[in-house]
């Protein structure tokens, strides 16, 4: 029988596929980094989850193929792990990514890559309650995007040579996008 936090760690790579170690680390915030990398070294000791990628990644299998655009999401959604229930994201429809419930409201999490503004044309919220972040290359494509009858939120992943990006977070529009866009804190 498997560990509640075990169970999570399986649950989350069932769903997004390969992710990198140190995401899954991080989605385990509530636990101390020992102990969130022991119950890796369990999982990968009764062969429950692999190395992929040389290690950087972990799967189901080592077949398990990152996808980078729910990485990218997985990267957004970390921003709010420390409120967001470890059962309460799961993948979302397409073109979003990945869904999560926050205070009983629904974000979906949509990659954008340059060229695909068209894509946000397809959201349609489901209820009222329903909110989008879209993460995009840059801020200036924002204003290129046809935006869904909801609140959005716009957000850049940049690495800057780190393993940890920095996420930025914007509102605001036309050509005056600010940051000032308060997030929990951790």
């Amino acid at each position: 029988m498997l560990l509640e936090d075990e169970q999570h760690v399986i649950k989350w790579l069932s769903q997004y596929g390969a992710l990198p170690k140190t995401q899954i680390l991080q989605m385990l915030y509530n636990k101390p980094r020992s102990t969130a990398e022991k119950i890796i070294r369990n999982l990968k000791r009764n062969m429950q989850i692999t190395d992929v990628g040389g290690g950087y990644y972990l799967g189901l299998d080592g077949l398990c193929k990152p996808d980078q655009r729910m990485i990218l999401a997985v990267w957004v959604l970390l921003k709010f792990i420390n409120v967001v229930d470890p059962m309460a994201h799961y993948p979302a429809t397409y073109p979003a990514q990945l869904f999560f419930l926050k205070e009983n409201t629904g974000y979906e999490i949509v990659v954008l890559y340059e060229g695909e503004q068209h894509l946000s044309k397809l959201l349609h919220p489901q209820d009222d309650d329903t909110k989008y972040i879209f993460v995009l290359p840059n801020i200036q494509m924002a204003s290129q995007l046809v935006l869904p009858a909801a609140p959005c939120l716009f957000a850049t992943v940049e690495f800057n040579g780190e393993e940890i990006p920095e996420i930025l977070f914007y509102r605001g529009g036309d050509e005056e996008w600010t940051t000032s866009v308060r997030l929990p804190e951790r």
